[in-house]
This record gives C-alpha cells, structure tokens and sequence, in this order.
C-alpha cells in the first residue's frame, strides 16, 4: 500500500487486535472533511483482498461491523477511491480457546497499558504468564499485567499462555508522546508607530 494519508484514520472498538470467534468487532473509518469514497478494506492470511459488505462485514455509515471467524484473521484499512490509505490494523481470530487483548492501535509514551489473557470459558481470567519477544516477562494469578507509563522500549511481540493453551503474538507499538506549541505574538500600537517612522526615516 502507498499514498498513506494523515486526513484519514482506522479506528478500532474494542480496542485490541485478538478476538474470540463469533465475537463483534467495529471498524470505523475516521475521516477529516467528506468520507465519501472511502471504504474499509482487508487482506486475510489467505491472500483474499476485498472490501467491507462483499461477503464479510455489514457496513453502517462510515463503519463496518464484523461477526469474526478464524478466516478474517489479517489487514484491515481504509481507503479511498484516489487510492490514499489509512493507518493498518491486524485482526487475529485464533482456532484456540485463548487470546492476548493487547491494544490494536498505538499507545503513547506515559500512558498505564493492561494486557489481558483471556480463556474463552469458566473462569475467563486463569493464572498466566506474559512474554515478550520471546522471553517471560511476568505470572500473573489474575490473568492480567499492567506496564505502568509504558515507554518506546515496551514496544515489540506479546502473547501469553495459561493452563488452557497459548495465545497468538501481537506487535504493541509505542509512540512519543504529542506536544501542541502555541506561539502569541502581541505588538502594540506604540511598536507598529515606532516600526513605521523607522521605515519612513
């Protein structure tokens, strides 16, 4: 994909990229100015590229709705007729009976991220253990982990497994945090006088 554009965003509910099938996510596409044109589309991990309400998904507005299955596991954007495209977002659908609920979208520098290890079945939220990149990172007897003010180095490949069996990974990206200067420039009528005779002598 090319022609990023930063007028148009994929916005994810709920907020992580690992679901249980049959579970709804929604998908909207968040578009500054007219959204006309724009449509959500995947890629799947069988190589299907299509848009949302062509056999999966049932559009509404500017979203779309998805009932998961395993076979929606893949890419998801939006895009426009022009051919610019949003920001990506992995959806992960597993056969297995747990998942990793770990943000779909970026996280910024600072903030409190919790990671869940969810067992699709009773109790949901059995003791766990953490990786990262690979290797173990905490055991939670809650299920779940908190990084408190995450920071550019929290950033890389999460799962978890519990007495029930293992998660698929999920990339966490981390991004700096956002500043907004404001800058107020204030002359007085006495400058702009002396500015003018200045320019006269």
């Amino acid at each position: 994909m090319s022609n990023l554009s930063l007028s148009a965003s994929l916005s994810v509910r709920p907020d992580r990229s690992q679901f249980f099938k049959y579970e709804s996510v929604s998908l909207s596409c968040e578009v500054q100015g007219n959204s006309a044109g724009w449509r959500l589309k995947r890629y799947t991990v069988s190589g299907e590229r299509s848009d949302c309400g062509r056999k999966w998904g049932k559009p509404q507005g500017s979203s779309c709705i998805v009932s998961l299955i395993p076979s929606h596991s893949g890419v998801y954007w939006c895009e426009s007729g022009s051919g610019e495209h949003s920001n990506a977002v992995n959806i992960t659908v597993p056969a297995g009976a747990v998942i990793l609920e770990s943000p779909a979208l970026p996280v910024t520098e600072g903030d409190n991220v919790t990671l869940r290890c969810r067992y699709q079945g009773i109790p949901s939220n059995l003791t766990a253990d953490f990786y990262k990149d690979g290797s173990l990172i905490r055991t939670q007897t809650t299920g779940e982990m908190t990084i408190p003010a995450v920071s550019k180095s929290d950033e890389g490949l999460y799962k978890c497994n519990n007495s029930e069996g293992e998660s698929p990974e999920s990339w966490m990206t981390v991004t700096g945090e956002t500043f907004i200067i404001i800058c107020v420039l204030v002359i007085s009528a006495w400058s702009l006088e002396v500015i003018h005779m200045s320019k006269i002598i």
